[in-house]
């Protein structure tokens, strides 16, 4: 079933109802709702992304700055009480990175339809980079979904930190993966959100023949792509696929990216999205496949939900993605899984929960325990695989 949200202004209600569309209220006040989410905060003084990122390699050598103080350089905590504007989200992983100058290394994905640098950071242990099987976590594939970059960079700092603090746990993950963060998939997109249309879910990629904008970048993936019912060839929706499998810009560099680590191995792979608290396995493009690991994912799955109620009480529910919740074709759990190997390929769609009123608009007094209760499950995860 396809579906999509949209905002109707008072004085368009009337006109809207005489459609006759089947159709659910979800909020009765957004502009209530924004309210609540909170202001755009400058956290780093507005810094530039463009100017400020650095692409920074690892220290051939270890830094001469002590461990404390490459702890107290880490981003404060307070990062998380509130959505931070684009420009400021590369100085937190440069942050990440220096505190790690021989573990860690910020990179380039490639270039976004508008131009922008799709980057992620890059962390591993003593025993050197590149050789071990990958840890991938994708955020911001969906512009309007704010929570999920802060939650891959909540897990990014809880890992860095650990690592600093001789954490056995993390020590021991950090000698068996080399672990990928890219929190903003869709940068474009995402930048619309803070500047024009708060609710906008596609990138910002134009093309001939039609004046609707984006392409949806979880239905342009090729693995199964040219399959009917998970997604729309209508430019104007929006579940539009493309033209194309991987003709969005940003999907076609993040595959050549993931192509690169099939060799070793992806170990897992989860997409963080919002909203609903699902945590969905492979396949969404047949609601009868499975993976061939799939009593395996479950099992796991099973154990991620349950250490996130653990910490929070909220629940998560799990299964297989076209089962569990609707078909997608396209989609990056699917290619992952199907393409790359991935052993573990999963979609997190993070708070609130399927019936909530806010939906997308999430307050920012629930980053910080979105972020908990997802290194919860991750933790427990990366214990059990």
């Amino acid at each position: 079933m396809l579906y999509m949200h949209i905002a109707i202004a008072p004085e368009d209600l009337e006109a809207f109802a005489a459609l006759g569309l089947d159709a659910k209220v979800i909020n009765e006040d957004l502009g209530e709702a924004l309210a609540e989410e909170g202001p755009v905060s400058e956290f780093y003084g507005g810094k530039s992304l463009d100017a400020d990122l650095e692409i920074i390699p690892a220290h051939a050598s270890p830094d001469e700055n002590t461990i404390e103080a490459r702890q107290a350089g880490l981003p404060a905590a307070s990062w998380f009480t509130a959505y931070r504007p684009w420009a400021e989200h590369a100085t937190f992983f440069n942050q990440i990175q220096a505190a790690l100058p021989s573990n860690s290394e910020i990179f380039n994905v490639g270039q976004s339809f508008q131009g922008r640098t799709i980057y992620g950071i890059h962390l591993w242990g003593p025993n050197g980079k590149g050789s071990r099987p990958a840890i991938v976590f994708h955020g911001t594939v969906h512009a309007r979904e704010w929570i999920s970059a802060p939650v891959v960079e909540y897990i990014t700092r809880e890992l860095a930190a650990g690592y600093l603090n001789n954490d056995a746990s993390v020590r021991a993950w950090f000698g068996k993966y080399d672990f990928y963060f890219i929190p903003f998939v869709n940068p474009d997109g995402f930048v619309y959100t803070q500047s024009t249309n708060r609710l906008w879910r596609k990138n910002r990629q134009t093309r001939s023949g039609t004046s609707c904008v984006g392409t949806d970048g979880n239905r342009n993936w090729n693995f199964n792509w040219g399959l009917t019912g998970g997604a729309s060839t209508n430019p104007c929706d929006e579940t539009y696929k493309g033209l194309a499998a991987g003709d969005a810009p940003e999907i076609r560099a993040l595959q050549t990216f993931t192509q690169g680590l099939r060799t070793r191995g992806v170990k897992l792979f989860i997409d963080w999205h919002s909203y609903g608290q699902y945590i969905l396995l492979p396949y969404g493009y047949s609601c009868s496949a499975r993976a061939p690991n799939h009593s395996t994912q479950m099992s796991v799955a099973g154990g991620f939900s349950n250490a996130i109620r653990a910490v929070s009480g909220t629940s998560f529910t799990y299964g297989p993605s076209c089962s569990t919740l609707y078909a997608t074709t396209g989609s990056s759990p699917d290619y992952h899984s199907g393409a790359i190997n991935a052993e573990f390929s999963w979609t997190v769609e993070l708070r609130p929960g399927p019936n909530a009123s806010n939906g997308f608009v999430l307050p920012a007094g629930q980053i910080a325990a979105s972020g908990a209760e997802q290194w919860a499950g991750i933790r427990y995860v990366l214990n059990t695989i």
